[in-house]
């Protein structure tokens, strides 16, 4: 458990810092952050969240080959309708 604690933390951080970095040459910092957390904290939390779940009911948290393809999938579908609802939001296609 802690292991996947540790790894849904680390997900958030370094996708939040890359976010920010990207965003540094259009916006100050303040804002950038800001953005990188609006953009995909939740999105993230919930992918790192089911891919998780999926390894530990099906392989009792032992990362074992069979089970990665699974957790990929349910890291894509799970926060999809977050992500297609801001997208919509704010009126950007995905085309």
């Amino acid at each position: 458990m802690g292991v996947m604690a540790l790894a849904i933390v680390n997900g958030l951080i370094t996708s939040v810092l890359l976010e920010t970095f990207i965003l540094l040459r259009q916006m100050t910092f303040p804002d950038a952050l800001k953005t990188a957390f609006g953009m995909s904290f939740i999105s993230m939390l919930a992918m790192e969240l089911s891919m998780n779940t999926v390894d530990l009911v099906l392989a009792g948290g032992v990362l074992v080959w069979w089970v990665v393809p699974l957790m990929l999938i349910a890291g894509f579908l799970v926060p999809w309708p977050y992500n297609y609802y801001r997208l919509k939001k704010y009126g950007v296609s995905c085309h």
